[in-house]
């Protein structure tokens, strides 16, 4: 596939160097040319100086044979515009944008543009392992009413299998991260001290699911 990134900060060219090597073709926008030094001299894709909301310029990039456009730059605003001439001007479905403002994200996220916001994503990442709690949505679809969310279970879950935390608490475990790797888990997986929970639950749900985790599995004779 070929890839416009618009933006060569850490993001964008980490993400450039990524994506080829995994052999998509990529193009880098940015407006100052010194900016294309972070790309490295092994990057064989196309360096693009300009605005990356100009047509022209994400023409030249190549943006007509784009199945992918990314906005990383360092401009909340610069970043949505260049989203949505991506995808409104050039039909572009895989669009993503990466924004500071966390209040701005949500806006954008309700225009069908999906957005990654910075500051809000680290702070909560450094939360969750300084306070774990509660949980943590990652991604909700786009009317809002499925959502998928890392959520803290207590520590008597362990032992116990993801099925009957499935079964007693009504949420469906998307997967777990253990020992920093995810795995998909089985109806024989048992959960372990130390692993992250993610589950698509609806919306609605959060607070009741949040409780069931926080509380433990029901006993088994009562109930």
């Amino acid at each position: 596939m070929h890839i416009v990134i618009m933006g060569c900060g850490r993001v964008g060219s980490a993400l450039a160097q990524t994506l080829e090597q995994q052999g998509h073709t990529v193009a880098v926008i940015d407006q100052d040319p010194t900016a294309f030094r972070r790309l490295g001299s092994g990057f064989g894709g196309r360096r693009v100086t300009g605005v990356g909301f100009d047509q022209d310029t994400l023409r030249e990039a190549g943006i007509e044979e784009a199945g992918a456009f990314a906005a990383v730059s360092s401009g909340d605003n610069s970043n949505i515009i260049a989203a949505r001439v991506a995808r409104e001007m050039f039909g572009i479905e895989n669009v993503a944008a990466r924004i500071y403002d966390p209040r701005r994200a949500e806006v954008y996220q309700r225009l069908g543009i999906p957005t990654v916001a910075t500051v809000r994503w680290t702070a909560d990442q450094m939360l969750r392992r300084l306070l774990p709690s509660g949980a943590e949505p990652l991604w909700r679809d786009p009317t809002g009413g499925v959502q998928l969310a890392e959520v803290h279970a207590s520590t008597a879950w362990v032992g116990h299998k993801i099925s009957k935390m499935q079964e007693e608490t009504g949420v469906r475990v998307a997967f777990l991260t253990r020992l920093g790797e995810a795995i998909l888990p089985t109806s024989q997986t048992v959960l372990q001290e130390g692993d992250l929970v993610h589950v698509m639950m609806r919306t609605d749900d959060m607070e009741k699911v949040e409780a069931s985790f926080a509380e433990g599995p029901e006993e088994e004779s009562g109930h």
